[in-house]
């Protein structure tokens, strides 16, 4: 149909972005999915493919981004999202964040489009302010190990925020609090995924400093609705969108292990350079401004994820270490 509204969502083969192409999808849209597949994956969006509204381009972002026809909106999630990605492709992640959002405003003007940058609870860094507003100016190292990340998306914000000022640009700035679900990449080294992979395999869990770190984790689903929320709405501002539901990495891990029946066991290894000490999002503005607040507890949550990695996890058959003998 002529009158669907069409979307354009990069990274769209991602985590994150590929359940945003499953909600727009849901509600109508003409959805076109964008992504070089450096750390997204066709598997995340196999069962789209060959349905009337849905079209994937395999692009870079970083280089000019050409999309013909009508745009009405612009989802700018393309990026590493792990340490273990950003630290191995640091100038990527760099260009992803600065010249990547630079041509996909310069698309937008084009098109007249609304754009909705995806920024990260890692622009306040290691905080000194405890739960992180979003009038908080954040502490983060520019030439440290996490710089090449924190720093593009606070590149990404001003860049944002210039074009809306400048030229007067509809633009959505999220700042995203740590997220999981279904479709995380289980090498992807967050601990989610890392400690959910260890205990199914019936490994020791993987603890970075003494575990007294805190994080608060939001399921994909609320993250979601909050993104939607935030793009149809008329606020230019960034705003948090995470579960304020604090846990120290220990109790995250002694969680995990009661949740896949087995012991816990940590493995204490050194904290890396600039990790937090402390997450969690005040979301007092997505609750006044979008009306807008998490759904899915921790426990729920962790459960429907526990039943993807069953599937999903080398060496687990259902749901239990697979120890058969094998000839290769």
């Amino acid at each position: 149909m002529a009158d669907k509204k069409r979307i354009l969502i990069t990274g769209g083969a991602g985590f994150l972005g590929s359940h945003l192409c499953d909600r727009f999808m849901a509600e109508g849209y003409h959805v076109i999915a964008m992504d070089n597949l450096v750390t997204g994956d066709l598997k995340n969006i196999e069962h789209l493919f060959g349905k009337e509204n849905f079209e994937f381009h395999h692009h870079d972002v970083s280089k000019f981004v050409f999309v013909p026809g009508q745009l009405d909106y612009i989802l700018h999630f393309a990026s590493p999202a792990s340490p273990i990605d950003y630290l191995k492709i640091p100038i990527q992640t760099l260009k992803v964040g600065s010249l990547g959002t630079h041509n996909l405003l310069g698309l937008a003007r084009v098109k007249n489009a609304r754009v909705l940058i995806a920024s990260t609870s890692e622009v306040y860094g290691d905080p000194e302010v405890h739960p992180q507003v979003e009038e908080y100016y954040g502490n983060v190292n520019p030439v440290g190990p996490r710089g090449c990340y924190d720093e593009a998306k606070r590149f990404q914000e001003a860049i944002t925020m210039a074009y809306h000022t400048h030229h007067g640009l509809e633009t959505r700035i999220i700042r995203i609090f740590n997220t999981y679900g279904p479709r995380m990449r289980l090498n992807d080294g967050r601990v989610l995924p890392a400690f959910l992979s260890q205990a199914l395999r019936g490994e020791n869990l993987t603890v970075f400093g003494d575990g007294s770190q805190t994080r608060a984790f939001c399921y994909v689903d609320d993250l979601v609705e909050g993104i939607y929320r935030l793009l149809l709405s008329d606020y230019p501002l960034p705003v948090n969108i995470g579960n304020p539901d604090e846990i120290t990495i220990k109790e995250f891990g002694e969680e995990i292990a009661r949740l896949t029946g087995v012991e816990f066991k940590p493995d204490y290894r050194p904290l890396p350079t600039n990790d937090p000490m402390k997450r969690r999002p005040d979301i007092t503005k997505a609750k006044e401004i979008l009306g807008w607040e998490p759904k899915v507890d921790r426990a729920e949550g962790l459960r429907r994820t526990l039943e993807y990695f069953k599937e999903n996890v080398p060496g687990v058959v259902n749901g239990q270490v697979d120890n058969t003998p094998r000839t290769f």
